[in-house]
């Protein structure tokens, strides 16, 4: 049994020991000069993974999102995303600081915002208002509880935008999670979007590191933002080659974090004084309820317990999140430790 048990997130995830060797022997240049032979073909790879004409490696997916972002838009343009949206929530509104445009949310269920309100938020030509440049989707969505979300939104999404001349952009930094779940591919999840952008140093293990994929032309222009950004590494294909192995190797595995998560998930609905919406639990995340006290509170008293997790929201609810370097066991200590506290 692990030390602890570390359900924080899939961030916390250590690279395999073939990832390791990978980095250790990787053929390396200079990325910023177009040198680095294994980035190039991580790049490659996750290009025709996700059916782009070609793919950036970023740092982190927070600065891949914020390069479509900037890419796709002018500024004082309008970004329409939903208000629980990790780029409006945890992103330190870099869309307003650096890509120079005003988000505009909307509520979303499970993940997704009303089509008939998003229509209506695309602004209409006028020489006194912005211009609706982009809208932005999540999948899975965090803070819905790791949902994917459904391709009948994606495709109205995309009616939309087409209709007004807008770009789509996917926040799909848990997108293989998305795939796993549903057995819709990353390429069909990816077509109906212009861009989209899939984190590595989650559910994937890497230890750095995400993707941003779209047309050719685009990627061009987020290489040059990346820049400015001071993303430009050299060496890079030593961390890149974990990537390779990770869209080779831990893809299917993640199944394994969905079972645990519905177990997880199915143990809480059972206990008094918790409460989980088990439609919510698709994926690896379980977030559910307390309903008397603070969840922080609950969290302090988890983590005596040796089971360490966070509190979300409005500090009733708790996050709990399965990933490769959780078991079964894990999973049964965080069972007897909610039991104990609760």
């Amino acid at each position: 049994m692990h030390e602890t048990s570390d359900l924080r997130s899939d961030t916390v995830t250590k690279p395999t020991e073939k990832m390791k060797r990978a980095g250790m022997t990787a053929e390396l240049g200079d990325d910023v000069m177009r040198d680095d032979k294994t980035t190039i073909l991580l790049e490659k790879t996750a290009a025709e993974i996700t059916g782009k004409e070609d793919a950036l490696f970023v740092t982190s997916g927070t600065q891949g999102n914020l390069l479509a972002l900037s890419v796709h838009s002018e500024p004082g343009s309008e970004i329409i995303m939903d208000e629980q949206s990790h780029t409006f929530v945890h992103e330190q509104g870099g869309v307003a600081r650096i890509a120079l445009c005003q988000p505009v949310t909307l509520p979303m269920k499970r993940g997704m915002m009303d089509l008939d309100r998003v229509r209506e938020k695309v602004r209409a030509e006028d020489i006194h208002h912005p211009r609706t440049s982009v809208i932005e989707c999540e999948n899975t969505h965090n803070r819905a509880g790791g949902v994917p979300l459904e391709m009948e939104y994606l495709k109205g999404l995309r009616r939309i935008a087409d209709e007004c001349g807008a770009k789509v952009h996917m926040d799909g930094a848990r997108i293989f999670n998305a795939s796993v779940a549903t057995g819709i591919a990353v390429k069909e999840y990816a077509a109906e979007a212009d861009s989209v952008m899939f984190c590595l140093s989650k559910g994937l293990c890497c230890p750095i590191g995400s993707i941003l994929a779209g047309p050719a032309e685009f990627v061009a222009k987020a290489r040059r933002m990346r820049k400015v950004l001071g993303g430009g590494m050299r060496q890079v294909g030593f961390i890149a080659a974990a990537g390779i192995v990770a869209l080779e190797e831990m893809v299917e595995r993640l199944a394994e974090d969905h079972r645990r998560a519905r177990v997880l998930g199915e143990a809480v609905a059972g206990m008094p004084g918790l409460s989980v919406d088990l439609e919510s639990v698709r994926t690896n995340m379980v977030y559910f309820s307390v309903e008397k006290g603070p969840a922080s509170e609950l969290v302090e008293r988890l983590a005596a317990e040796k089971v360490l997790c966070f509190a979300e929201g409005d500090n009733r609810q708790i996050r709990m999140v399965c990933h490769k370097d959780v078991d079964d066991d894990d999973i049964d200590r965080a069972v007897e430790a909610l039991k104990k506290a609760v």
